[in-house]
């Protein structure tokens, strides 16, 4: 292999990681505009919903008695965001079988449910 053949190479390889990298990037939504209620005012008000009635917030340890449709978590890269809360599970090995279900993660939503802005990957 000659050197421009090698350097033709490395200038292929480079601009399709810099082309993978944009379109990550672009599949990846600005998280600005996530909206994240305080305890204090989920103590107050309740959690907030969106325009499909879910409910959103932070887990609050038991101190309330129902738990938001939409579970506030940090996903890669540090990324803040809302899962959907399992539906029907009222035990921790319920709750672990269900996690294991899910081959490796699921999306990572804004408020609306709807709009993804990163991934959550499950621990196991």
């Amino acid at each position: 292999m000659t050197e421009v053949d090698f350097l033709i190479k490395v200038l292929i390889l480079a601009s399709t990681i810099l082309l993978s990298m944009l379109f990550a990037c672009q599949s990846i939504k600005d998280t600005s505009d996530l909206v994240i209620p305080t305890k204090d005012s989920i103590i107050s008000d309740g959690y907030p919903t969106n325009e499909n009635g879910q409910s959103y917030g932070p887990n609050m340890e038991n101190l309330m008695l129902v738990e938001p449709d939409l579970m506030l978590a940090e996903g890669a890269n540090g990324v803040l965001g809302y899962i959907y809360q399992p539906e029907g599970i009222s035990s921790p090995s319920e709750l672990d079988a269900y996690n294991k279900s899910f081959k490796e993660s699921t999306p990572l939503y804004l408020q609306d449910g709807k709009t993804i802005i990163g991934t959550f990957y499950f621990t196991h």
